[in-house]
């Protein structure tokens, strides 16, 4: 081990060390695809790996850049992607659906207060890890769960609604330490929001007529910035990026190739390289103090209590509002699991500013990583790689335009 030690420590600190790092990140998790292991699992798990077994503890700042990217555009792709007009379409279903998530998100917040130490604004956002679906890993999942293109619709909505509120949620929460905090924040939030549209009109007419194929940059570049705007003020990168892609669909009319397919492809394709190194940076930042035997008893907790909760509150809203069987229910309630990426997030973010402990740290971590592969294992499906389904969907698109 001493040996492998030197090797890895010599390798790190040569630029073939990143060569080595893109071709492991992008080639391994390929490999695993047989057994039906997400890429974005096996990048944490490589990541977790060069941490506990290697002492690959503190990730440099190329990585923690790559890592910020991949976090960036991934929510960047999330704001995109969203259809209003389908939001619009089950307006009626989605408008219970997202008040029956705030009661679940308000029970677990008011169980883990009862029964726990933690403050109140840190139950909640536990609550959030917990509870709140990874849109981008779900739609990426569900193109080989053999789903209609009905139940597909239905994942993909609620999802996406499940997780404008959440963000929401988490921003207020976050902010609500002093009031001084939370107006600042408001503002913030409240300037990007007049300051964004005004920046779509000016690049719309006095960037883009003279300089085509520049919207790509532009889209990044605003992404980024507003990201690390929204980092500073404690709501992390997410929100930022967020923020500008649905600001993006906003402006579908005015500026067509903001959001045309052959963009919206592009920044799938940027996506896919950078994501694995989120969750590869993702992984580095554990201990072995967070897999403690409370750690493990944590998450087989959070397990047996919130996973059976979560599609339980599914299947019973679908069989009142609209007359579906157990297993119609089940089939949308099912693929919504997943919550990788909003519980690793929150669990960063957590660690950050609330300094909790070990345990509960590692059980969010072990509930998130089951339950992103429960659902591959139940539909008993090829689960897709997270960034080459990325990669084939951007090409796709590249290609019809």
């Amino acid at each position: 081990m001493t040996d492998l030690k030197s090797i890895f420590e010599y390798v790190r600190s040569n630029e073939i060390g990143y060569i080595l790092l893109i071709f492991v990140i992008f080639i391994v998790p390929k490999a695993l695809q047989r057994y039906r292991l997400p890429a974005a699992i096996t990048a944490f798990g490589l990541g977790a790996g060069g941490a506990l077994l290697l002492n690959y503890t503190h990730a440099d700042s190329t990585i923690k850049l790559l890592a910020t990217l991949g976090i960036v555009t991934l929510f960047l792709h999330a704001g995109l992607d969203i259809n209003i007009a389908e939001l619009h379409r089950n307006r009626r279903v989605l408008t219970q659906h997202i008040a029956m998530f705030l009661g679940l998100l308000a029970l677990v917040s008011a169980g883990l207060h009862l029964f726990s130490a933690m403050s109140l604004r840190l139950c909640v956002l536990v609550s959030l890890a917990l509870v709140t679906p990874s849109t981008g890993f779900i739609i990426d999942s569900i193109k080989s769960f053999g789903l209609s293109a009905e139940e597909k619709e239905w994942v993909r909505a609620k999802a996406i609604a499940t997780e404008l509120v959440a963000l929401a949620v988490m921003f207020f929460t976050l902010q609500s330490l002093t009031l001084e905090t939370f107006l600042i924040s408001i503002a913030t939030i409240l300037a990007l929001v007049v300051v964004i549209p005004f920046l779509f009109k000016f690049f719309a007419t006095r960037i883009a007529p003279f300089a085509p194929n520049s919207e790509f940059a532009f889209l990044i570049m605003l992404a980024t910035a507003c990201a690390f705007i929204t980092r500073k003020i404690g709501a992390y990168y997410l929100v930022g990026a967020f923020v500008v892609g649905i600001a993006a669909r906003r402006f579908q009319e005015q500026i067509p190739s903001v959001t045309s397919e052959r963009l919206i492809g592009a920044v799938e394709l940027f996506a896919s390289f950078f994501v694995p190194f989120y969750f590869f940076y993702s992984g580095t930042v554990l201990s072995k103090e967070d897999f403690t035997s409370s750690a493990l008893l944590l998450g087989f907790a959070m397990v047996m209590v919130i996973l059976p909760l979560r599609v339980l509150v599914v299947i019973l809203h679908r069989r009142i509002v609209l007359r579906e069987s157990f297993r119609q229910g089940a089939r949308v309630g099912l693929p919504m699991l997943p919550t990788l990426v909003f519980t690793l997030v929150l669990a960063q973010l957590m660690r950050e500013q609330f300094e909790p402990s070990a345990a509960l740290y590692g059980g969010l971590v072990i509930y998130a990583l089951f339950n992103s592969l429960v659902v591959s294992l139940i539909f008993k499906s090829q689960q897709p790689d997270y960034s080459a389904d990325m990669l084939e969907d951007g090409l796709e698109k590249l290609k019809r335009s």
